[in-house]
């Protein structure tokens, strides 16, 4: 048996590495052209870098540079690019392993001067009802940030290397973009980080618009009848709970990064901005439990009404059954031809079974059509 994992502090406390994780699916991409875009802001405002720039003189801008910030977005990260992040940053090897591994669950972790986060977008597609996440991993340090598209899509699940070579910062939804506020990105990279988890919040209100959308239709399938309307619901309930996860992960990050405003002395315009932040983001997990709720009631009305529909059959099944009974009794009786029977040798004997018959399937018929079991 080996060594135990070491552990790192968490938002969510100390957690072991995992052994066996996803690796990063450009991790195989050791060669080849970098997509990385590097974006300066100084005193607010977008400043580009010098063409070809690497994350070490991206680094020396920061430093030497009062109120400079430098900005690396990894559109497709490939193993090469990690390693030299990794190199100029001087990662902890755990945290160079994390950033070379998709499928982290959302969570905020600290290596020295280095915050580390792990959040997850959210874009929906109506054509199959679906919800797509999108993995971010976020390097923060005092004058840098870099920013890493784990599954090679931006916030609005377009590809992220196919973004605008001049606007990095576009965020895909109408004129809002990402570094539009000069005096909140004065202070800092910081400043960067919470507007990338303020336009990851804002990208969960579309997704819920198209998932109320889906449930009004399936209400209507249900009160319509429609049999194939568990199948909908249930994947439906997939995909709510898929943002559920995404969207309570995201509090708890907001969370931590608020309870280390006083210790790391986040000035107060970045402090009202995240309070901001958070509002939203609870308005929407109120709405996405709402919706699973809703959903949750929908099967159990879903379920209802099959039973119903189950047991109307059901009368009607038994109903006709019982109506077939009636003259297959007589018959069975009258077709035992014992001779002490009398019937058997009136001559009205024959039209007489056939109309009792009749006569007792008839009552039957209308007792059941009386208590509406036909």
């Amino acid at each position: 048996m080996g060594a135990p994992r070491p552990t790192v502090q968490s938002s969510r406390g100390l957690v072991a590495k995992p052994d066996h994780v996803r690796r990063m699916p450009y991790a195989e991409a050791m060669f080849g052209t970098t997509t990385r875009r590097t974006r300066y802001i100084v005193d607010g405002h977008l400043t580009p870098a010098p063409q070809d720039v690497s994350i070490t003189e991206a680094l020396t801008f920061a430093e030497r540079t009062p109120g400079g910030t430098a900005l690396c977005l990894f559109p497709r990260a490939t193993g090469q690019e990690i390693a030299e992040l990794a190199a100029a940053w001087h990662l902890h090897p755990l945290l160079a392993e994390d950033l070379r591994d998709a499928g982290q669950r959302p969570k905020l972790e600290r290596y020295g001067d280095v915050l580390f986060v792990v959040v997850r977008a959210a874009h929906y597609i109506d054509a199959s009802e679906d919800v797509k996440l999108s993995e971010f991993h976020v390097l923060v340090r005092p004058g840098t940030i870099a920013v890493v598209c784990q599954d090679g899509r931006w916030i609005d699940g377009s590809d992220a290397a196919d973004l605008p070579e001049n606007t990095v910062d576009t965020v895909a939804r109408g004129d809002e973009t990402l570094l539009d506020d000069p005096r909140l990105l004065m202070l800092g990279p910081e400043a960067v980080l919470y507007r990338l988890l303020g336009a990851i919040v804002d990208g969960y209100d579309p997704v819920l618009r198209g998932l109320t959308v889906d449930r009004e239709e399936i209400e209507s399938q249900v009160f319509g009848g429609d049999t194939a309307a568990a199948e909908r619901i249930y994947h439906l309930s997939r995909e709510v709970i898929e943002l559920q996860h995404a969207s309570s992960s995201l509090a708890d990050i907001i969370a931590s990064l608020r309870a280390g405003f006083d210790r790391h002395s986040t000035p107060t315009p970045l402090q009202t901005y995240v309070q901001d932040v958070a509002d939203h983001l609870a308005r929407v997990s109120t709405r996405v439990a709402e919706l699973r709720e809703a959903l949750s009631q929908i099967l159990n009305v879903n379920g209802t009404l099959v039973a119903q529909r189950q047991n109307e059959d059901m009368k009607k099944i038994s109903g006709w059954a019982a109506i077939l009974f009636a003259p297959t009794l007589i018959g069975a009786i009258y077709g035992m031809n014992f001779d002490v029977m009398p019937e058997l040798h009136w001559a009205l004997g024959y039209p007489l079974a056939l109309g009792a018959m009749a006569a007792l399937g008839g009552t039957l018929y209308a007792v059941f059509k009386l208590k509406k079991w036909m």
